[in-house]
């Protein structure tokens, strides 16, 4: 019985031995074939870099070669600019000293003439300046005349002008006193008379207002003036003149216009001028002002 057991333990031992080597033997096999198959394609890989680099180097010698005509162009055109440069750089010198001769041959033959101009001009210019300056002295002279004749003309009408307006003023007084007389013995009163005499009044005394206060003329209307105005009271009649007022619209009166001053107060409104004054005859307005006024609002 033992050594059925015996046997039996060998045989297994023997076969599994066998086993052993048959497997490693396909495991070799394998691995082999692994080893070919990759070497097979390094040589495939290798034959194909061959080739591309084959074409790259047919690539770089035509590069090359264009290289070498692009250099060879380069050098025929630079040679040709050189040569182009040389003869430009002559011409233009001999141009220049052309030129520089042609020039001092010029300035040669300009330069007496050149003085001669030079000496001309200048003389013309100070002839010029001695002949403004002789008739500028010649029309401020005439200015000077002239002026003074206007202011002269000017003083002579405004004593003329006042001598009429104080015989005018003259004229008025006398005729008053004949109206006042007239309506003495009328039961109606005319004021016609005595509307017009104030209305003229008014006139020469914004006429005597525009003098010079201190003039001949303007004492003298002045006094005939105010010497007419106490003749009017006395006759019951009050003439007004609002000139230089504040405008105060509760007075009767017609503005004939008004201009804005900005000089004024703010919302102030003056009569500048009485056109014709407000006439009163024994306390009733028989002849509404006319004025007019500036303001400023």
């Amino acid at each position: 019985m033992k050594m059925k057991q015996t046997l039996i333990i060998l045989l297994l031992l023997a076969n599994i031995n066998a086993f052993a080597q048959t497997t490693s033997g396909i495991d070799s096999v394998m691995e082999l074939s692994t080893l070919k198959s990759g070497i097979q394609a390094l040589q495939t890989e290798n034959t194909k870099l061959k080739n591309d680099l084959s074409v790259i180097k047919n690539k770089l010698n035509i590069a090359q070669k264009n290289i070498k005509d692009l250099q060879d162009q380069t050098q025929a055109h630079s040679n040709s600019i050189s040569q182009t440069a040389n003869e430009l750089g002559i011409q233009i010198k001999e141009i220049g000293n052309k030129n520089e001769d042609k020039i001092t041959e010029v300035s040669q033959s300009l330069s007496k003439n050149s003085l001669y101009g030079i000496i001309g001009v200048l003389s013309a210019i100070l002839l010029s300046g001695f002949l403004y300056w002789l008739l500028r002295k010649r029309q401020q002279t005439d200015k000077n005349q002239l002026s003074s004749i206007i202011n002269s003309t000017k003083t002579e009408l405004m004593q003329e002008s006042a001598k009429l307006d104080l015989q005018l003023l003259e004229v008025i007084e006398k005729q008053l006193k004949v109206a006042d007389k007239i309506n003495a013995t009328e039961l109606k009163i005319d004021h016609t008379f005595h509307k017009n005499s104030a209305n003229e009044l008014q006139r020469i005394a914004n006429y005597a207002n525009s003098l010079d206060p201190e003039s001949q003329e303007a004492v003298a209307l002045q006094g005939s003036l105010g010497r007419l105005r106490n003749y009017f009271n006395s006759s019951d009649y009050e003439i007004t003149d609002f000139t230089g007022k504040d405008y105060d619209e509760r007075i009767p009166m017609k503005r004939k216009d008004t201009i804005f001053d900005e000089s004024l107060p703010l919302n102030k409104e003056v009569i500048s001028k009485t056109l014709k004054p407000q006439i009163k005859f024994k306390g009733q307005v028989i002849q509404e002002a006319e004025v007019t006024t500036k303001y400023n609002n």
